[in-house]
């Protein structure tokens, strides 16, 4: 008898509630901000600690989770096509998806322009209050890259020479229109033959996604390391001469997700405050890490949960990382106007509508390039006729902007397959109710 009365306190002992992964990943946040405000108050100490412990450990989440993008993206995609897509439909959905990046990313940039003139985030800046920063090695990359940019060069870099070099490089456009290719063409192949391909691209891409899940369980320590770096290496004091740009960054950042991709979900039956439960480990971790790709695999996977079909999340997602950021677009304008603010420079109606088109190629052009950010902003400020130094005075701080325009991209790359599942008429909405009920169960 007493054996058989103890064994329900047992289980009940062992099925202790678990913390989740959001909760895991806020409480690596907090010790990180702690241990880096720490750090920054002993200079000593930090250059040791980041070099010898925090930057490496923080490495390793960013590097583990690029190590899984590209075998999702490359079976996952040819498995939506050749699976369950066709030629017609792929390109009606590739037409729509490019129409509705551009939109968007347009409206991005313009916003911020509107905000960078009717709140001034550089005027009455004291340049001597400014720390200055090297940016030597992005003027570099600009360099290299001039002439590069436009359409046809956007589209040579689009085709591979070589995919198993680009696949080692973690280029995902190059990837992406291999995928389309190869499940263009594995779908035309006998079915005999085509079964096989299809079932054992289904068994690596379940496999890779059960790496995933492993790979996040280490994501709290990841997020604690990155943010560690970040706080310890410039500090809160070095925010305030720049308080106003970033204060402008994130208001920007907040009203375009909440107005505009709010009211494009709206429009087609969706609720943003939903998405944003339904993708907040994504956000927190994007956010930390200042690295959308750390959370493409999970955010495929959460949008076909959410009701949107296979071949349009695979195509619309990794398509998003290179086209659909709107959150550096939004800075975009808001950088352009500050270096010009700074230095007193009007720039009139005219002149601002020629940086919009400038930075419509140029942002789609330079994805990707490492810095990329510096490097279109660059550009941006050398057609504008501006001071390139300008960003030397923002470059330290401007981690603290990117964390927030990451997770806006991260926002935007999350709704715009539910958009387009919508628009197609192939989203499911029984099985995104279901998968939102079970988020509360």
């Amino acid at each position: 008898m007493e054996s058989v009365m103890e064994t329900p306190q047992t289980e009940r002992v062992e099925r202790k509630p678990r913390i989740g992964l959001a909760w895991q990943i806020l409480i690596g946040l907090v010790v990180g901000i702690a241990v880096g405000m720490v750090l920054n108050h002993f200079p000593a100490l930090r250059e040791s600690a980041i070099n010898g412990f925090l930057q490496p450990a923080g490495d390793i989440f960013i590097r583990l989770i690029k190590m899984v993008v590209v075998p999702i993206v490359f079976t996952s995609m040819v498995m939506g096509i050749a699976g369950v897509g066709d030629g017609r439909s792929l390109g009606r959905i590739g037409l729509k998806t490019l129409v509705y990046f551009e939109i968007v990313t347009t409206i991005a940039i313009v916003l911020g322009l509107v905000l960078g003139n009717v709140l001034h985030p550089g005027l009455g800046t004291d340049l001597s209050q400014l720390g200055h920063t090297d940016i030597s090695r992005y003027q570099q990359t600009t360099q290299q890259t001039q002439g590069h940019h436009g359409f046809m060069a956007l589209l040579l870099s689009i085709i591979p020479d070589n995919i198993v070099m680009a696949m080692g490089r973690g280029d995902l456009l190059p990837v992406i229109f291999f995928s389309v290719l190869f499940g263009l063409g594995l779908q035309s192949v006998p079915a005999e033959y085509r079964k096989p391909v299809l079932a054992t691209f289904k068994g690596i891409s379940d496999a890779m996604f059960k790496v995933t899940g492993m790979v996040m369980c280490y994501a709290p320590f990841g997020v604690c390391a990155l943010i560690a770096v970040t706080v310890a290496s410039f500090g809160f004091g070095s925010l305030l001469p720049l308080i106003k740009l970033v204060a402008v960054t994130y208001l920007a950042i907040i009203l375009f997700a909440v107005l505009v991709l709010g009211v494009t979900a709206r429009l087609f039956g969706f609720s943003i405050f939903t998405l944003f439960r339904v993708i907040k480990d994504e956000l927190i971790i994007a956010f930390s890490t200042c690295s959308s790709a750390t959370v493409l695999p999970q955010l495929m996977k959460k949008m076909e949960d959410f009701g949107v079909p296979k071949s349009i999340t695979t195509f619309v997602v990794p398509t998003g990382y290179t086209f659909n950021l709107d959150g550096a677009s939004i800075y975009l304008g808001i950088g352009t106007l500050f270096v010009a603010q700074l230095y007193s420079v009007h720039l009139g109606l005219q002149e601002q509508i020629v940086l919009v088109l400038t930075m419509v190629v140029t942002s789609k052009g330079a994805a990707g390039v490492p810095g990329f950010m510096f490097v279109i902003l660059l550009t941006t400020l050398a057609s504008a006729g501006l001071p390139l130094e300008g960003l030397a005075f923002i470059a330290g701080v401007d981690r603290i902007m990117d964390m927030g325009r990451t997770a806006l991209n991260v926002v935007g790359n999350a709704l715009a397959p539910l958009v387009i599942a919508k628009w197609e008429g192939q989203y499911d909405a029984e099985k995104g109710k279901a998968y939102v009920a079970s988020l509360d169960a």
